[in-house]
C-alpha cells in the first residue's frame, strides 16, 4: 500500500476533480492540484464566505494568527480497534460548537462496526468496516425549524485507519465519488445531485490547518423536505484521523449559512484530533 505509483494515481484523480468540477476556469489546477469555485475553497468564512480556509477555532492559531499543523506523535497512534475506538471518545463534537439552537438527533450515534459503500449504480449502501479502518463514528444534530425556515440536518463523522496513508487515501476515493456519482442516492426519498469536489493538501488555497482537505457541494433533494437544498460535505484529515461534517440545507437558508455550520463543526473535531495526537498537544 502507497507505494509511488499509488501516490501518482492519486495525483492524477485530484488533477480530475480539478477539471470535471470546471476550476479551470475560476482559479486553475496547478502541477500541486487544487483550485476553488463557488464555495469550494478549503472552507468559508464565519461570515459565509467562500474560497478561503475554515476559520480557525481559539488554540488552533500561532501568533501570527496563521492555522498550524502540528507535528504527529506516532506512540499516540492506536494499534488496535480498542485503541481506537478509545480516540474517537476524545474526539468529539457537542451541539453547540456548530453554532446556536443546534441539537442532538434520536438515533444519535449511528451503528458500530458499519462503512459507508457507494455502490456502481451510485447508491449507498453499508458494510463491514474495512481493513485499514479500526473504528468509526457518525452522530447526528439538527438544528429544529421554527421562524418560517426548514430543519437543517448535520452529521458528524470520525474515523481512525492505521496510519496516515490510509486516512489520506480516504480523501482520494471521496474525490473519486464524486467523478464518478455526480448524483447520488442516500437512501429511500432521499438523493444528492450536481455533486462538485475540490481537495487540497496542506498550503495549496490557504490550506494551513489540514494535511488534507476534501470539500463537496451539492444540492439536497428529499420528499419528506423538499429541496433542492444547499448540501455540503467538508472533510479534514490528521495522521490516522479523518473528520467530516456534512450539512443539508433547508427552507430559508443560505448556502453561507450551511457551509458555516459546517465549517465550524469541522473546524472543532479537527481541534480535537491535534490535542489527542500531536506532540506535546496544539
Amino acid at each position: 500500500m502507497g507505494g509511488p505509483g499509488r501516490y501518482t494515481e492519486r495525483f492524477a484523480l485530484r488533477v480530475g476533480s480539478c477539471v470535471a468540477a470546471g476550476l479551470l476556469v475560476l482559479a486553475g489546477c496547478s502541477a500541486g492540484g487544487g483550485g476553488a469555485r463557488d464555495g469550494a475553497g478549503a472552507g468559508p468564512s464565519p461570515s459565509g464566505g467562500s474560497g478561503t480556509a475554515p476559520a480557525p477555532v481559539p488554540g488552533t492559531t500561532g501568533a501570527s494568527g496563521v492555522p498550524l499543523v502540528p507535528e504527529l506523535d506516532e506512540a499516540k497512534q492506536p494499534k488496535d480497534a480498542a485503541g481506537a475506538r478509545g480516540l474517537l471518545e476524545r474526539i468529539t463534537v457537542e451541539p453547540e460548537a456548530f453554532g446556536p439552537g443546534v441539537v442532538r438527533s434520536s438515533p444519535f450515534e449511528s451503528a458500530p462496526g458499519r462503512w459507508p459503500v457507494l455502490d456502481q449504480g451510485c447508491v449507498w449502501q453499508t458494510s463491514g468496516l474495512p481493513e485499514d479502518v479500526l473504528a468509526t463514528v457518525t452522530r447526528h444534530f439538527h438544528l429544529p425549524a421554527e421562524g418560517g425556515r426548514g430543519r437543517v440536518k448535520l452529521t458528524s463523522t470520525v474515523t481512525v485507519h492505521r496510519d496516515r496513508t490510509e486516512s489520506g487515501w480516504e480523501t482520494a476515493r471521496a474525490m473519486e465519488e464524486v467523478l464518478r456519482c455526480p448524483h447520488q442516492v442516500l437512501r429511500d426519498g432521499e438523493e444528492i445531485n450536481n455533486l462538485l469536489g475540490a481537495s487540497f493538501y496542506l498550503g495549496e488555497q490557504l490550506n494551513g490547518w489540514t494535511e488534507d482537505a476534501f470539500n463537496e457541494f451539492g444540492e439536497y433533494l428529499s420528499e419528506a423536505d423538499g429541496g433542492p437544498y444547499r448540501y455540503v460535505w467538508y472533510q479534514a484529515q490528521f495522521g490516522p484521523v479523518t473528520v467530516a461534517v456534512a450539512g443539508k440545507g433547508a427552507a430559508g437558508f443560505t448556502k453561507q449559512e450551511i457551509d458555516a455550520l459546517a465549517v465550524q463543526g469541522t473546524s472543532r473535531l479537527m481541534l480535537q484530533a491535534k490535542l489527542a495526537l500531536a506532540k506535546g498537544g496544539v
